[in-house]
């Protein structure tokens, strides 16, 4: 199975994306050096180098692996360069130019020169905005996205697209972590021969309080 094939495998269904091991799996071929010395085939070099700064706050690596340690970055950048319907990966694309915009107002630098703790401290604004400025942020996203007004060349507010991307990033790269092969098999609950059905029990006595790898 080559790569497009396996990437292909992903079904979208009702909001819900469902990978198998074999397609992370692709992943351990990819490089995962820091900065610039993986180069995207969907984002600009610039954005690809956020999207794994970005990552490595959401999921740092403790004493289980982190995103950058299972290259997801990569992945996200060849789902949308490779799955994603046409329309979704430019939005993402305007999204990730609409977070480098506003980390250049707010650290008066460009992205791809930010230190760690200012993506920590930029990532915290947004992820963890109080719920009158998510509900801001989500109503300027709202108005560049009515599709009677749309405008292909119309610039997506800074902050609502940041706050946008970031959310998105965090669900797609939550999604891919929980369900690589090397999280749902040496992190998570997994049993390859599942027993008996048990509807309902106590989760420390199931599986040792983890989730169940699926």
């Amino acid at each position: 199975m080559n790569r497009r094939q396996a990437l292909k495998n992903i079904g979208l269904g009702a909001g819900v994306m469902v990978v198998g091991p074999t397609t992370l799996s692709l992943l351990q071929s990819c490089k995962n050096e820091p900065g610039y010395d993986w180069e995207p085939a969907f984002l600009s070099a610039s954005n690809g180098f956020a999207l794994k700064q970005i990552l490595e706050v959401i999921l740092p690596k403790t004493e289980t692996p982190g995103a950058n340690d299972l290259n997801i970055a990569q992945f996200i950048d060849s789902y949308m360069q490779e799955v994603a319907p046409v329309e979704r990966g430019e939005d993402f694309k305007r999204s990730a130019d609409a977070f480098s915009a506003a980390f250049k107002t707010e650290f008066d630098k460009d992205q791809e020169k930010g230190k760690a703790e200012e993506y920590e401290e930029f990532v915290a604004k947004y992820l963890r905005a109080t719920p009158e400025d998510r509900e801001r942020y989500a109503r300027r996203n709202t108005e560049t996205q009515d599709p009677q007004d749309k405008d292909p060349d119309l610039n997506l507010d800074n902050d609502a697209g940041a706050f946008a991307y970031l959310q998105n990033v965090r669900d797609m790269g939550i999604w891919a972590y929980k369900t690589s092969e090397e999280i749902g098999e040496n992190v998570m609950w997994y049993d390859p021969i599942p027993g008996k059905y048990i509807p309902c029990g106590p989760v420390e006595e199931l599986g040792g309080g983890k989730a169940m790898s699926l």
